[in-house]
């Protein structure tokens, strides 16, 4: 008789932080998973080399060969597995490069392995990507990404840029997290109708007294007032009507929306046909 039990997901810890590494293979095998354990960069590569994996969590303070390295090895593979990078190093340049060497995610230390695993569950039930984030400029005063179309994407891309935030005041932090998360997602699902093959082009500016984001998607543009699936296209006989027809487009319940938006940030510019916005905060 065949056996009817799903192959397990297959996770390699990178890790040298030995509590930290018996933790996270304890709790991948309690839900589930299989787990490997590697304690530096040439244990790592030796183990990627000689098997499958489905997901790497990967320190970058390794012995013998930084997590970096690694991570650029990993991407070099036909079948590269996504990699979690779970780190103390919350620099602007580690960061950076991580997007760059196309990571899936970015974890700074310390975080409670029961979260990191949670993580993994959700990465490997995502869907597989079939392109990647393209970096265009990786310096920490710009940053200009092509970013495909999907909303999985979306959102990993949002908490990389949370981290070249970290080191501003927590309400400018917000602010700009909330407005850059709408008029994205905006972006993604308006301009770029969810499709994975098209791409929106990000750019965040940094200066000693301000942030600037300026977001470009593949669209032809809109005009806010006749979308039907916008709060401002609400009337007094049906108030909510934005969200029936967004539920019925199959996109996500609505956000801030346009409105809101421009309250949490000091500048909001559109292009003529709307399919490019520039936001700004001020720093001081």
């Amino acid at each position: 008789m065949s056996s009817t039990n799903p192959v397990k997901k297959r996770v390699l810890v990178v890790e040298d932080d030995r509590a930290l590494c018996y933790a996270l293979k304890t709790l991948l095998e309690s839900a589930g998973f299989s787990a490997v354990e590697a304690g530096d960069g040439v244990a790592a590569l030796a183990q990627i080399q000689a098997q499958q994996f489905d997901l790497v969590i990967l320190d970058l303070g390794l012995p013998r060969i930084s997590g970096l390295e690694v991570l650029a090895q990993i991407q070099k593979l036909d079948l590269p597995p996504k990699v979690i990078v779970v780190t103390a190093d919350d620099t602007s340049s580690t960061v950076l490069q991580a997007i760059r060497e196309r990571a899936y995610q970015y974890i700074v230390k310390p975080t409670p392995p029961k979260k990191i695993v949670e993580l993994v569950a959700h990465v490997l039930a995502a869907p597989t990507i079939t392109r990647p984030i393209e970096v265009v400029s990786a310096r920490p005063e710009w940053l200009e990404l092509l970013v495909p179309c999907d909303l999985e994407t979306a959102e990993r891309i949002q908490s990389f840029l949370e981290k070249l935030d970290a080191d501003l005041p927590n309400d400018i932090r917000d602010s700009i997290g909330q407005a850059f998360r709408e008029l994205l997602m905006n972006a993604v699902e308006w301009g770029g109708q969810l499709d994975p093959n098209r791409n929106v082009r990000i750019a965040c500016l940094r200066t000693k007294h301000m942030v600037l984001y300026r977001i470009a998607d593949p669209g032809p543009g809109f005009s806010p007032e006749k979308l039907a699936h916008a709060a401002i296209s609400n009337t007094d006989d049906e108030p909510f009507g934005h969200m029936r027809v967004r539920e019925e487009k199959g996109l996500r319940p609505g956000g801030f929306g346009l409105l809101m938006t421009r309250t949490l940030v000091d500048e909001l510019i559109y292009n003529e046909a709307h399919n490019e916005v520039v936001f700004v905060k001020y720093l001081d």
